[in-house]
């Protein structure tokens, strides 16, 4: 089943699973001793994100190793470009405002 990238990424303890590999790729019990949780409750946040394709997993002998997937980050960040100029010309406008007000106290 193919998931939303963006219902993954709501979810806490997923987007913490995110920093935790963007620096470099970790086991899955690397992961889960990170968290007040199961082995198997990390499992699943992990499989989820496996299924977004916003983590990647590398075989390394037994192991499993999971980085994070750059591109889908990137697509993420092109999304919330959008709102983030908006965002930022919203904070230039209450910026004025505020600088106006205190201009008129004086």
């Amino acid at each position: 089943m193919r998931r939303d990238i963006f219902q993954a990424i709501a979810d806490p303890t997923r987007r913490a699973i995110i920093a935790l590999i963007a620096l470099h790729a970790m086991t899955p019990n690397a992961i889960a001793e990170n968290f007040h949780t199961t082995r198997q409750a990390v499992s699943k946040h992990l499989r989820i994100l496996t299924e977004c394709e916003l983590v990647k997993q590398e075989y390394q002998g037994r192991e499993i190793y999971y980085s994070l997937e750059i591109e889908k980050m990137k697509e993420i960040d092109k999304w919330l470009e959008q709102y983030r100029k908006i965002w930022e010309t919203k904070f230039n406008q209450l910026d004025n405002l505020l600088s106006t007000i205190k201009k008129n106290k004086k």
